[in-house]
């Protein structure tokens, strides 16, 4: 059989955790940044998980977990 290939854009935007669950990046994080307070900044910073509905797809995606 053949070897399924990964999804390179996919594997830079997302983590498995050691429990199995997809870590992402929060957007809105990248520039325009002065307007915004460092709180607002503070939670963008750290990582979301993907929503379960998201699962399969991202998923599909890393076929050997990224």
């Amino acid at each position: 059989m053949l070897k399924l290939k990964t999804r390179r854009a996919a594997a830079k935007r997302f983590r498995i955790t050691g429990t199995g669950r997809l870590q992402r990046r929060h957007a809105f994080r990248n520039h325009l940044l002065g307007h915004k307070s460092s709180k607002r900044k503070r939670f963008l910073a750290t990582s979301a998980t993907v929503d379960p509905t998201d699962h399969d797809r991202v998923r599909g995606m890393l076929p050997y977990g990224g």
